[in-house]
């Protein structure tokens, strides 16, 4: 038999809680903790699936005053399991500074396959995926200029992350930045009754959601520079709405 791991990364669904694995329910079941970005959020999914492990604040907030008495722990023989409000630790979320510290201190850690949100945005966007970059959420104020302005030329698919309260100045900046006529593609609420993909070009996305009333966590995917030139040389719709 392998090894237990002492620190599991377990995702989360997204939306819909019938997003997540077998194995992930075993884990979560299995461990002696569970680190929770906001254990208010988690225990919807929890109590739903009969899940009474002990839970315990795990965030952007605490990681650095938690960390090391975790690590000790782990070191005397405690397993825990790291997830997030929703989707896969480590992306867009707290992860990164205690499987760092694990690593460090040679403490095995697992990594389970599962949901993230910029995945399924990414594939129905219609947009190339064979080479992508993944931005997460850009800066709001210091470096955002300079970050848009190196990402203007940027050949790959971009993905984004994204609010709604923030998303006509991103994507305001976004038109400013890579021309209104670069292709996109924005979901909204994934796996959601209320999901929403609108794709077409940024001057068209940004029209859209103008005068709308924006809810739920948001991606934007953003064509590289080439594939915009070469989908209006070659006359290619540039407008679908799914949802």
């Amino acid at each position: 038999m392998p090894e237990a791991a002492s620190l599991y990364l377990v995702p989360t669904p997204i939306g819909n809680l019938g997003d997540i694995t077998i194995r992930a329910l075993e884990v979560l079941k299995s461990v002696d903790w569970i680190l929770a970005e906001d254990t208010r959020t988690s225990k919807p999914l929890l109590n739903h699936y009969d899940i009474i492990t002990k839970t315990q604040p795990y965030h952007q907030h605490n990681e650095h005053k938690v960390v090391e008495t975790l690590i000790r722990r782990m070191q005397e023989g405690k397993t825990f399991a790291l997830i997030t409000d929703a989707g896969s630790p480590g992306i867009s979320d707290p992860g990164f500074l205690i499987i760092r510290e694990c690593l460090k201190n040679n403490i095995k850690i697992e990594c389970l396959p599962g949901a993230t949100a910029f995945v399924p945005a990414l594939v129905k966007s219609g947009l190339p995926t064979d080479r992508f970059c993944f931005e997460g959420f850009i800066p709001q104020k210091k470096g955002r200029e300079t970050l848009l302005k190196s990402l203007a030329d940027e050949e790959r698919t971009m993905v984004f992350y994204e609010s709604p309260f923030r998303l006509l100045k991103t994507l305001d900046d976004f038109v400013k930045y890579f021309g209104p006529d670069r292709l996109a593609s924005v979901s909204r609420e994934l796996t959601k009754i209320y999901e929403e993909t609108k794709n077409g070009t940024l001057a068209q996305v940004l029209k859209y959601f103008t005068n709308k009333i924006v809810k739920g966590e948001i991606v934007i995917v953003v064509s590289g520079k080439t594939y915009s030139q070469k989908a209006q040389q070659q006359n290619e719709p540039t407008e679908k709405t799914d949802g």
